[in-house]
């Protein structure tokens, strides 16, 4: 049986169907076009249009958006639990005007300059190949529910927003997005905000008024990496990781910096040592502001803000939905080697719902860079992966 559904994976049918997602642009919160592509292909294979909805999770997201998540739900030929595949459909703005080529045993982009748009498009090539192949073979499956999301690159927005009812309350699920492997579990994420408020003057003529919001964000944030909070951060047994991303403020020269903007974001598979890295900003910065004054002793202040984007998670090795994995896996000769990931996936947010979820690889390597490529092999593998889980009715 196994043998069976993997033969239904089409490569030549499969990469085509990849190529032709990675051209269409589709940024985080411009994904419209993309999912028009995949609700056109799947009427013409003569799927309903009450088995096709979207979600309101842009209405949702703080980001807005073009449309929600894309949700097709299936009624099985078998009465068994629900499963779900789910793969997010925006690319990092370096991917539009991706233009993909098939070279050694790869899909590149033949612009140098341009990332190809693999994360996620392969995946979401890989569940709409899935689709077409039940469809269009039809082959007995469990109910099945597969969702397209929007925003995952602005922090799993279109997950965390989704309407875990019209997916129909899965069992399990399994997430397209990376390279390969079994991801059981990733860290949580704090995002940071901190704006600082500093006393503008002339630059020239009286610089020893003004308190500059730069020379704050600047000395918290050289005593932050002094103090080993930025970057990997390693406190005895803890673990995680913090970045400051984006700097902004000033306008002028020949003004003392009255503003200035740190974004920065706090990493850990452990959320209380990620709440102490985040403790860690709001001391410096508190105590970067009282360190700067101006000739009259008038210092600047701090509005410090954050927010969870997304909590760590870690399943067992014998949960169900893993050890559905890695049979799949082993039956069509691909890697079932367990990952722990550092970085965030829908299947965070998916858990957290109750959605017992792992994350599957469709061969995408060096994600959000020009050297960005899919892995033919890595490719077939999460395909046939796929059909794998998708028609098991053992």
């Amino acid at each position: 049986m196994a043998k069976k559904r993997a033969s239904c994976v089409n490569m030549k049918r499969a990469v085509a169907l990849a190529m032709d997602l990675m051209r269409i642009p589709g940024p985080s919160g411009r994904e419209g076009a993309v999912a028009a592509e995949i609700v056109s292909r799947l009427r013409k294979a003569g799927l309903a249009d009450s088995a096709i909805r979207f979600d309101a999770a842009h209405k949702r997201s703080c980001d807005g958006g073009e449309c929600g998540n894309l949700i097709v739900r299936l009624p099985g030929t078998v009465r068994r639990p629900r499963r779900l595949l789910s793969a997010h459909m925006d690319t990092v703005s370096i991917c539009v005007g991706s233009r993909p080529v098939v070279k050694g045993g790869r899909i590149v982009s033949a612009d140098p300059a341009t990332a190809l748009g693999g994360d996620d498009r392969a995946g979401t090539a890989v569940l709409l190949h899935t689709l077409l192949a039940i469809l269009r073979e039809r082959l007995p499956h469990p109910p099945l529910a597969f969702l397209w999301t929007v925003q995952e690159e602005l922090g799993l927005q279109g997950a965390r927003h989704v309407s875990v009812a019209a997916l129909g309350r899965p069992a399990m699920g399994f997430n397209y997005d990376g390279s390969g492997g079994i991801v059981r579990g990733a860290t949580g994420d704090y995002r940071i905000r901190i704006t600082v408020t500093g006393v503008p003057s002339h630059a020239g003529a009286a610089p020893e008024k003004g308190v500059s919001a730069v020379t704050v964000a600047s000395l918290a944030i050289a005593r932050l990496h002094k103090a080993g909070w930025i970057g990997a951060v390693r406190k005895g047994r803890r673990r995680g990781t913090s970045n400051v991303c984006i700097v902004e403020g000033g306008a002028a020269t020949n003004v003392v910096c009255p503003r200035a903007v740190v974004h920065a974001e706090a990493r850990s598979h452990d959320p209380a040592f990620r709440r102490e890295i985040v403790r860690a900003y709001r001391r410096a910065f508190a105590a970067a502001a009282k360190a700067v004054r101006n000739d009259r002793g008038r210092c600047g202040k701090v509005t410090f803000r954050h927010a969870l984007d997304y909590e760590s998670f870690c399943l067992a090795a014998d949960e169900p939905v893993v050890v559905a994995a890695i049979r799949a896996a082993r039956a069509v000769g691909a890697s079932a080697e367990l990952k722990i990931a550092n970085g965030g996936v829908d299947a965070n947010w998916l858990v957290a719902h109750g959605i017992p979820a792992v994350t599957l690889g469709a061969g995408n390597r060096h994600a959000h860079t020009a050297k960005e490529c899919v892995d033919l092999k890595g490719f077939e593998h999460g395909a046939a992966m796929a059909l794998y889980l998708a028609t098991d009715v053992s």
